[in-house]
Order: C-alpha cells, then structure tokens, then sequence
C-alpha cells in the first residue's frame, strides 16, 4: 500500500511511503522483559536509520542517567539488552528519520509509567500482585444474555462527601466495605452488590491524557476517552501516581475486590483514536503507519478526535490484540467494551474475540457499532451496527430502542415511547426482540433500522442511557415539559422496565436507579465532579425507583425467559397482542419452551398518558411486578391471583403477570 500524508513533525512536508514495505514483526515481546540480571527492550520502527533508549531516574524532570544505543534486528525491530538490575529506572526511546530525532517516547506496550505517563517504569509484575491474587478467580457466567451491565466512572462513584467511602476518587475507594451514605443507605461496593447486577462496566481505566497527576489535590475531571498508554491503570486512580507498580497493584486489588463479591468487570477499551496525533506514542515511532489517511494525505477522522487508527494494518491489529489479551491474562479482566468500535475492521475484531474466547469462554465483548464521522474504510468492511451479525460473539448497542424510549439524543425536545410519544410502538418491539427477525415486527416503522440486524440476542445490547448525552432524568424533565415530578418518575420506571424485561444485554447507567442528574449537562466529560459526581442521599429519598429495579433484576435474573439465547427462540416464544390502544404494548412470552418455572408470561407497557384496561386471557395469571397504587409509592412484588380480570392500566407503567407450572 503507497499512502501519501503529512509528517509534520519530521519534515513539513508530503511524503510518499510504501507500507507494505514495512514488515510486521510476528514475535509477542515488544516493549520491556525484565530480570534482575538484565532488562532487554524492543520497539517497532521500520522508517528509523537509528533508535536510542535513554534511562532516567525519576518519572518526570531531571537530567538522562544514561543513553544507549539500540541495535537494528529483524522485520523493522530495534532492541537493546542493558545488563544489571534496572528495576524502578525509567525509560524512554527516540528514533531518528529523515535526518531528524523524534520526541522521546514509552513505546506503545509500556506495561508502567511515571508520573503523567511520559515515561516508562521497569518493574517487576510479579511484585505487583496484591494478597492472594494467583487464587482470584470471576464469578460463574454462562451466556452473555444473562449479563445485567451497570456502568460506572471511578471517580463518579466515591468522590461526593456524602458517600462514607475514605479513599475518594479511587481505585481502592471501590473496594471498601460497609461504607454508608445519607439515612444509612449501602454506597460503592455494597450498593453494587444490593443491586444485583452481574458486571461493572469501568469508563476509561487506562492512562488517559487530560488529568495532571503531579496535582492530586486540584480539582480535575474527565471520562478519560483521551487514551496516552493503552496496557497502564490511571495514575489519578491510585493513591501514588509516581510509582507505577502502585497503580497495577490498587487497580488488580479492586478486580480481585469485585471477583469476591460476585461482581465481574469490563473495561472502556478506546483503540479507535489517540489524544495526540503527531505527536502520539505510535506515530512518533513510526509516522502515519497506525493511522488512516484521506485521499489527500491528511489524517482521517471518523472519530471527532483528530485521528482515527487503521486496525486493519498488521501491527495495529497486533497491537489491540496482544493490549486485550494482556488485560485478561495479567489483570483478570471479564470483558470489553470497544468505543466507537464501527472504526474498527470486522476481522480485527473477529481476531480479537476468537482470540480472547480461546482464554476465557465466558468473556464479555460489546461496542458502539457506529464512527463519528466518515472512514476511507468501506462501511461493509466495518464493525457497524448494519454488520452486527457478521460479528462473532461481539455486541452492539441498540440505539434503536435507546431513542425509542426516551426520545433521539440528538433532539433535546424529543420524547419517546416511555414519555408519551405516539408511534413508537414498533421501535420498542424492534427492542424488545433484540433486533432480531421476527414476524410481528413492522420494520418500516422502526426509528432507524429498517431491518433486524442481530444473530442472535447476544449480539444486541439494550439500554436507555450511558455517559453520552442526557441522562434519563434529565432527559425526561427537558422533553417533558408541563407534567409533573410523579408522572415523570414512572415514565422514568417505565424505561428502565422496558430495558430489563426486553431480550438481549441489559445495560444500565451508575445512579439511574435513583433518578440520577447532570443538571441539565449533556455531555460532562469534563465537567466536574460537582456535575459528574453521584449523589448518594437520591437513593433513600428515591427508595421506590430503587426497589423496582432491584425487583426487575432480580426476576430477569430469575427466569430465563427473559434472556433467551437465540433468535429462533425469540421468534417462537414472543407472541405480541394486537388491537391494543395508541402507546400500549403487550406481548406474552412461553416460558415453558425455554424452561422457566413461569409457564407463561405477559408483560404490558402503558407508555401514554392515560388509564387503560386489559382483559386477561383465560388462567390463574398472578402478578409479578404490578404498577404502584400511588405515582410515587413502591411497585411491590404482590404475588396476588387476578384470574380473569380486567385489569387496570395506570399510565406510564408496566406490568408483569405469570401462570405456574
């Protein structure tokens, strides 16, 4: 491949460069293997007529202790083996290229940093395991549908006054135990544990760009979608940014922490793009190669940040796979989610699941199947949501039911299904199906997909919100105008019922079970913690939207027939009603195919703003979940008979009735 791009940095001017004669290293060694006798070193960089690692020692500041030249070997790797025990120098590489010295640099696969991540550590990871590591081991997972994923920011969860947790802002904080909030209520770990979900989905825990570690005590803030090294914990995470052994050790003592409590964890992988461009870590080693290009040589940028990566080049597919494998293999991490991962090929992401399901069968693996803008890759070549059932045993998110409850996150004004909005019946259908094929589902009609595009349940991902846009609640108050606080709470039920009941993965935001806010802020990634911070005295004064989700998880996790495997399961087992009124949907689901203890099951939504009956068909039907008497009391789990009854449907609301065995 002949690609022409600007190197800014090296000459200022076009260069032409062939690519395929840049050959891909196969070894699985690159950056440091240390011994107390010796630390060898080895980067990629084909382009360089020199390369040199320099040793410091301190992790910012302070003159070199040493520079030493590496020596060229083979498929475009330089090493360099400096004997002694170098363990706690820091390091960094340059390489020389048409003439002229890079910036120093980690290399790519660094495993530690210092302080701000500008140099790498060398350490021993052996020593960095905490107490009892080699014993940890996940709790049991089967199938993927049987996730319930709460998504959770580090330093969201610990950081308000009021959360009773010590170390705040920390790795560690989401380790304590006991730790209590306003009128006693359970906070951090506990919380998670009280609610009974299955996986912790961590936004960004790698080293990311934007927050100065040398300045604890300022206050700072980001989502960290800013990636600076991909294989290193955050140093503002950890209780000493300047040790690197200190991040691996706090960050493997909270995955160890929640494999105890029966909790699994997922990270926010962010491969589609770098914080800097030019002067990233890959780029300084080897201009342009991990990156697309646009026809006229300039960076492309499907991503909204400058850059996009070209996962479809070797070494870029080696380095996401061999960056995933040693999350798993070295921190015991139970799955991914890939940001933006429609930047990414479809066969570098079939790699990385075969190669990640080969370690662990039960791995979890999900994405965002869409770019933030145009790709020279051509979309059918992509990880899009249109190709989800090209993916193997990977997921995408359904923003299709996602606006269909709420209303399009790009339209601030919108409502959706769960505030009222006629017609967006066949949308939420579309979802509750987990966009599989089935025969009920009008297409035509659905916000956007105009045809199913999963495999299977396990390829869809069913949610109402994450850290993008709106929050729920907030969402609600802005497009819902002119009702009141109670109507809003159970429209705000309402949606989480839609997303806990419906086939697929289930996917939750950290504090939407007490109607958490943003005030209003759509997009906080850097907006504070007095935005960003979760406040823990919502969960006693919200204790009923607290309790019908802990209800709703708790009976998903229960009867399989919420969670079936596959879409020909769906498709005979999901029976919708028909001639229902405007804003209405039921359906009945055949809990004995799919061997649940409930032989049948009927799941009714009221997503308009009247009361509705409905005749219940012939049976002893009970009540599994039934809507509160009043708009802001509990919704009980009332195991009440209500055989061949009309019963009432109050609006905005949601009911579970089921027949024994």
């Amino acid at each position: 491949m002949v690609i022409s791009f600007f190197i800014h940095l090296f000459t200022g001017k076009t260069q032409t460069i062939d690519i395929s004669k840049y050959p891909a290293y196969k070894g699985n060694d690159l950056g440091l293997k240390y011994s107390p006798a010796a630390s060898s070193f080895k980067i990629w960089s084909p382009p360089a007529s020199e390369a040199e690692i320099i040793l410091y020692a301190a992790g910012e500041k302070g003159a070199p202790l040493s520079k030493h030249p590496m020596i060229k070997g083979k498929e475009g790797v330089w090493l360099a083996n400096l004997k002694g025990d170098l363990k706690g120098k820091f390091y960094t590489f340059r390489v020389r290229i048409n003439g002229k010295w890079s910036n120093e640099v980690p290399d790519p696969y660094v495993k530690t940093v210092g302080v701000n991540g500008k140099r790498g550590m060398i350490i021993d990871l052996k020593k960095t395991n905490p107490a009892g590591w080699e014993k940890d081991k996940s709790p049991a997972f089967r199938a993927a549908t049987d996730a319930v994923i709460y998504e959770l920011h580090v330093r969201d969860a610990s950081i308000a006054a009021n959360s009773g947790i010590r170390n705040k802002g920390k790795f560690i904080g989401l380790t304590e135990k006991g730790t209590r909030g306003p009128d006693g209520v359970f906070t951090g770990l506990d919380h998670l544990k009280e609610l009974g979900i299955t996986h912790v989905h961590l936004l960004p825990s790698y080293d990311f760009y934007s927050i100065d570690e040398t300045k604890p005590d300022k206050p700072q803030y980001n989502w960290g979608y800013d990636p600076l090294n991909y294989n290193v914990p955050e140093g503002s995470y950890s209780t000493n940014s300047d040790n690197g052994v200190t991040r691996i050790k706090e960050f493997k003592q909270l995955v160890k922490t929640f494999h105890e409590n029966g909790l699994r964890v997922i990270m926010d992988v962010v491969y589609n793009h770098t914080m800097l461009t030019e002067d990233s870590y890959f780029n300084q080693l080897v201009p342009g190669y991990y990156y697309r290009q646009t026809p006229d040589g300039k960076f492309s940028n499907a991503t909204a940040c400058n850059n996009e990566t070209a996962s479809e080049r070797a070494m870029m597919r080696k380095f996401m796979l061999e960056s995933v494998r040693y999350w798993v293999q070295e921190y015991h991490i139970d799955g991914f989610r890939f940001d933006l991962m429609g930047v990414h090929d479809i066969e570098t992401m079939n790699l990385i699941s075969k190669e990640l399901h080969d370690i662990r069968p039960d791995i979890l693996l999900y994405g965002e199947g869409w770019t933030a803008g145009a790709s020279p890759l051509p979309d059918a070549e992509r990880a899009l949501k249109a190709n989800a059932a090209k993916l193997d045993r990977i997921a995408v998110f359904s923003d299709d039911i996602r606006d269909g409850i709420k209303g399009s996150v790009f339209e601030h004004n919108d409502k959706g299904f769960a505030s009222g909005k006629p017609g967006m019946e066949e949308s939420i259908k579309f979802g509750i199906v987990a966009a599989c094929k089935h025969p009920q589902v009008d297409y035509s009609k659905v916000n956007y997909s105009k045809a199913p595009y999963a495999a299977g349940p396990y390829n869809t991902v069913t949610y109402a919100e994450c850290h993008d846009n709106h929050v729920l609640w907030d969402k609600l108050a802005i497009s819902a105008k002119g009702t009141t606080e109670a109507q809003r709470r159970n429209m705000h039920k309402l949606a989480l019922s839609v997303v806990l009941t419906s086939q697929g993965i289930s996917f939750l935001h950290a504090g939407t079970e007490f109607l958490r806010s943003k005030k209003g802020n759509e997009n906080s990634y850097n907006a504070g913690d007095s935005i960003n911070a979760i406040d823990w005295s919502l969960k006693a004064k919200n204790k009923d939207v607290v309790d019908h989700v802990k209800e709703l998880i708790s009976i998903r996790k229960t009867h399989p027939a919420f969670r079936m495997a596959t879409s020909k399961d769906i498709e005979r087992n999901i029976i919708f009603l028909v001639n229902l009124p405007e804003g209405v949907i039921a359906y009945t689901i055949n809990g004995e195919a799919v061997g649940d203890s409930w032989e049948k099951i009927m799941v009714i939504f009221n997503g308009s703003g009247n009361d509705h009956t409905y005749q219940l068909p012939a049976g002893e039907w009970k009540y599994a979940l039934e809507p509160a008497k009043e708009n802001n009391g509990p919704s009980p789990s009332v195991r009440h008979t209500v055989a061949g009854e009309k019963i009432g449907l109050k609006p905005f609301s949601c009911s579970i009735f089921y027949i024994e065995k």
